[in-house]
């Protein structure tokens, strides 16, 4: 298990089955996910309650794992906690995870690197050429990860410390 206290971004409409099936392993300390119910309720009260609740859950994490499924990078939220997490200089990566299996709809597409459209201000360099995104073993993306986070969670906080 990770020492780190982990944020987990993602497309919560398309991925939550599979970032929960990730989640359940206790891979990392305290990280509860949003219930659906509460989920719904947050969005119903607008941008500002979904900019206070991810401000609020981010607030004490020191890393922000963004897993990428098909449409991840074209999600307004996520794209707000990649920003927020560089921002704030907290560790950041990406693991793809359109290979794990959705009980209802299956493997999944993959989807783009959302670290893409972000530059960073002091050299302008793109943000993917500096964070690293995964892509578990097709064939058993779940022991992948479960054998790997820990070192890519370590390997995302190195980099931070760098920049």
């Amino acid at each position: 298990m990770s020492k780190m206290k982990v944020f987990f971004s993602y497309d919560y409409n398309k991925d939550a089955r599979r970032v929960e099936e990730i989640r359940t392993m206790g891979l990392v300390r305290d990280n509860k996910p949003v219930s659906k119910e509460d989920w719904d309720e947050i969005c119903r009260q607008g941008d500002f309650a979904i900019k206070k609740w991810i401000d609020d859950s981010m607030s004490d994490r020191e890393c922000i794992i963004v897993f990428i499924g098909e449409d991840t990078e074209k999600r307004k939220w996520v794209r707000y906690e990649i920003e927020k997490a560089w921002n704030e200089g907290k560790g950041l990566l990406g693991i793809y995870i359109h290979n794990i299996e959705d009980p209802i709809t299956g493997k999944g597409i993959k989807g783009k690197n959302p670290f893409l459209k972000f530059k960073m201000n002091r050299d302008g360099k793109k943000l993917r050429s500096v964070i690293k995104c995964y892509d578990p073993n097709p064939n058993d993306a779940l022991n992948c990860i479960i054998e790997r986070l820990d070192i890519w969670i370590d390997d995302a906080m190195s980099i931070r410390e760098f920049y």
